[in-house]
């Protein structure tokens, strides 16, 4: 007699092989096609509200281990509250003012050879460096 069949082991309906790489675009299709936030969050419109401000990171660099690590806590955070029933919207947002950016802005304007420059420029400039990195995270 064969003994691994005489083992009652459970039976299970998972894959041995996880292969997400191939499974994570069919998941997030199947959440996104079925409406799976809006309908959670239409359910508990009347559920007693939790919100996380979500300010970091810095719109002046690329995505790092830490952005990373700061967004995973949030959205466990968010996910946690909405498990236990409240109206948990999740809105990303970005800092993005403030020294770093005005000291990569001057960086590069010093680079440039642009040393006498007026505030409403650098403003300008900050603006632009922004925007250029939120949009290189969105991607990221």
């Amino acid at each position: 007699m064969d003994k691994k069949y005489s083992l009652n082991l459970p039976q299970t309906g998972f894959p041995m092989k996880a292969d997400l790489v191939a499974r994570e675009p069919q998941r997030l299709e199947k959440w996104q096609s079925g409406r799976l936030y809006e309908r959670i969050q239409s359910a508990r419109q009347s559920a007693e509200k939790f919100v996380l401000h979500d300010g970091p990171p810095f719109a002046n660099g690329d995505v790092h281990i830490g952005t990373a690590l700061n967004k995973i806590l949030k959205d466990i955070i968010v996910k946690y509250q909405t498990l236990r029933g409240k109206s948990a919207p999740y809105v990303p947002g970005w800092d993005c003012h403030g020294l770093p950016i005005e000291s990569k802005v001057t960086q590069e304007l010093r680079a440039a050879g642009k040393t006498d420059v007026d505030a409403a420029t650098i403003r300008s400039a900050c603006d632009a460096y922004a925007r250029k990195y939120i949009d290189l995270q969105r991607t990221q």
